[in-house]
């Protein structure tokens, strides 16, 4: 082993296969992981503890940052290993648990994870498994992703330190690591600025918890984010006409305001649409640094970025890492709760830009659940920024299923982001800003500026059926969810 990996000698006899590894952990047990939207994911353990679960009873609590990569949920999950997961997952094996109430998720913001921790909620760590590019006299050197490694480490009984050979030990110094104090004596984290470091870049730990460390050489699973097409392009036209106008009007200055994206293809198009926008020396203090972060860093658009995780395609990964140099004075990798924490959006007026997986016409966003039921990822991170951002920007398509349904409705089935919370909304069709505006009139700009034109008779004709009925928020309580019972009856939400 590489004495640059293993700086601290005495725990070169710690060194072990994931199999013996796997002895440690018992059935019943909370285990921390480390990984954050298939970034910096502990990847060897979970293959293990899979096989493990296969030929004896094993569940576990599992908590990680975010989603992990390489199938790792959707493994454990078919092997029956977890009971308990948190705060998000995109995997569709575990999705189908989830919503057949064979593993039990709590969605959670995330910000909100580690504090939940500290207080014994749902239980303490008994094992984090950490994934680290090195173990340094100082710290554990974290990969891709910062996520939660720092609280699990903190927190956890024992530790188990995955090793990961195929990532350069460059990434050293990529990280600030902070977490708050404990309260009551807990002062205000005293950061000020994205491009500011108020940490240190290792997490520090108590080598006498290692009980394993384990060598891997498996790569971040790639991102899954499609091309901009036709429509994602025109939501980013939307989206810059707005922020053009806001510097015009002089709420916001010419360099903008810090930019928050959520994952996913739909934020990451209107990003990249940046790179041909007029704007200059732009900040991003987000959650996860998608391609489009990389493109707005070498266009020159993007000055600093900082997040907990980084996440891109197989060729921007290449360039990332064979660049790495270039980069590291205009990144920084926190922990998720530092990235998201509710004090630092609201004191760095963060714009948030995040996905809706349906809206209704006052300004209701539902993220998460399908048909109002059906757990798809989670909340993530949007509720942090959307609730105490600058500017809460929640884009959609119009329309899914081939136009069969609308992502417009009369009421969402599921509320992650109420009206008062959200400022804009923008579809291909146009975009809808909500401030200022009551009920009333905020449906009328969401109809007119957002719904596809095939569905927007309908829900003119519902929206006024429904105003003559009265109401300071106008609904017709026998129809708000009407367009959801036809199309699980008839496969659209068309009404004729």
């Amino acid at each position: 082993m590489d004495s640059q990996r293993i700086r601290q000698p005495e725990l070169a006899g710690k060194l072990m296969s994931a199999d013996e590894a796997a002895t440690f952990f018992h059935n019943g047990m909370t285990i921390g992981m480390s990984g954050f939207t298939r970034a910096g994911d502990a990847k060897a353990m979970p293959r293990a503890l899979a096989a493990r679960a296969r030929r004896e009873e094993l569940r576990f609590t599992v908590i990680t940052g975010a989603s992990l990569g390489n199938g790792s949920d959707g493994l454990m999950a078919e092997a029956g290993l977890l009971a308990r997961r948190l705060p998000f997952q995109v995997d569709a094996m575990l999705r189908g648990k989830i919503n057949a109430g064979e593993v039990m998720f709590i969605d959670q913001h995330l910000s909100e994870t580690a504090e939940q921790l500290r207080s014994g909620t749902p239980s303490s760590i008994d094992i984090a498994v950490i994934e680290a590019a090195a173990i340094t006299e100082n710290g554990i050197v974290p990969t891709m992703s910062v996520g939660n490694s720092a609280s699990f480490v903190e927190q956890a009984r024992q530790i188990v330190i995955e090793l990961n050979t195929s990532v350069p030990l460059a990434l050293e110094g990529l990280h600030d690591i902070y977490l708050p104090a404990e309260r009551p004596a807990r002062g205000p984290i005293p950061l000020t600025s994205p491009q500011q470091r108020i940490g240190r870049a290792t997490i520090p730990f108590d080598p006498a918890k290692v009980i394993a460390i384990v060598l891997t050489e498996t790569p971040d699973s790639p991102s899954s984010v499609l091309p901009p097409d036709e429509e994602t392009n025109a939501i980013a036209r939307h989206v810059i006409g707005f922020l053009e106008g806001e510097v015009e009007a002089k709420r916001l200055p010419h360099t903008l305001a810090p930019l928050q994206a959520g994952i996913g293809t739909i934020a990451n198009a209107v990003l990249h649409g940046l790179v041909a926008s007029p704007f200059r020396n732009l900040t991003m203090y987000s959650e996860v640094l998608q391609d489009s972060a990389i493109e707005l860093l070498d266009s020159g658009q993007l000055a600093f970025a900082s997040a907990s995780s980084i996440t891109l395609s197989s060729a921007k990964y290449e360039h990332f890492i064979n660049h790495l140099d270039k980069y590291r004075d205009k990144l920084v990798l926190r922990p998720q709760e530092i990235s998201n924490h509710p004090e630092l959006v609201r004191r760095l007026g963060i714009i948030g830009l995040n996905t809706a997986l349906e809206f209704d016409i006052y300004g209701n966003v539902n993220s998460t659940h399908v048909g109002g039921t059906h757990m798809m990822n989670g909340i993530g991170g949007s509720g942090d920024f959307a609730r105490n951002g600058q500017i809460s920007i929640f884009v959609s398509k119009s329309v899914a299923k081939g136009g069969a349904v609308s992502s417009v409705v009369p009421m969402v089935t599921h509320v992650d982001h109420s009206e008062h919370d959200v400022d804009v909304l923008v579809t291909e069709w146009g975009l809808a800003d909500l401030r200022g505006l009551a009920p009333r009139e905020r449906a009328v700009k969401v109809i007119e500026h957002c719904c596809h034109p095939d569905y927007r008779p309908q829900l003119r004709d519902y929206f006024e059926r429904a105003c003559r009925a009265g109401g300071h928020t106008p609904h017709l309580l026998g129809e708000a969810f009407s367009w959801h019972q036809h199309y699980a009856q008839h496969q659209t939400m068309r009404l004729r």
